[in-house]
């Protein structure tokens, strides 16, 4: 946790819930926690960049990303693009390019199998209480004791800063 430069976190089931809410209208809904918010903020002030990697492409997302200031925020990320499918792997590594650093610097937090590529190759990978079985077996990933949309994010920036005072 001492070497983290850059903290990325999945949305649904991280940042969220994993819900999927729709008014009658046909608007989609996803409820954030407050307390993840602020503790990427915080880890932004102790100088670690933050971003999201979804397969999402929603504006509540990308305002979510612009209300906390986030670094990055890349979305629809994982599907077929110009007979491309670019991976949060790919992503991150492109995002290590561009700053300087290694895969061993960057934490990820993610909940589903299509997270478990980018989970086995960073430096601190984490997975919130409600993660999918295939990532809690995860060799050496961090099970946070609360669930996604409920502080699990936090959890783990609480401990990243803790390990940097």
């Amino acid at each position: 946790m001492k070497n983290i430069k850059l903290f990325l976190t999945d949305v649904d089931g991280c940042l969220t819930d994993g819900g999927m809410y729709y008014t009658a209208g046909g608007d989609e809904m996803k409820r954030f926690c407050v307390y993840d918010g602020m503790g990427m903020v915080l880890l932004r002030k102790a100088g670690i960049k933050c971003g999201i990697l979804t397969s999402e492409t929603t504006q509540i997302v990308a305002r979510r990303a612009k209300k906390l200031n986030l670094d990055y925020l890349f979305m629809g990320v994982g599907r077929q693009v110009d007979e491309v499918k670019q991976t949060k792997l790919d992503v991150c590594r492109e995002i290590c390019q561009k700053e300087g650093i290694t895969l061993q610097e960057v934490c990820y937090v993610g909940d589903d199998i299509n997270d478990i590529d980018l989970l086995q190759a960073v430096g601190l990978a984490a997975c919130p209480a409600n993660a999918r079985p295939e990532v809690k077996a995860i060799s050496g990933i961090h099970h946070l004791t609360r669930q996604g949309g409920d502080g699990a994010v936090r959890e783990l920036c609480d401990m990243i800063l803790q390990t940097n005072k």
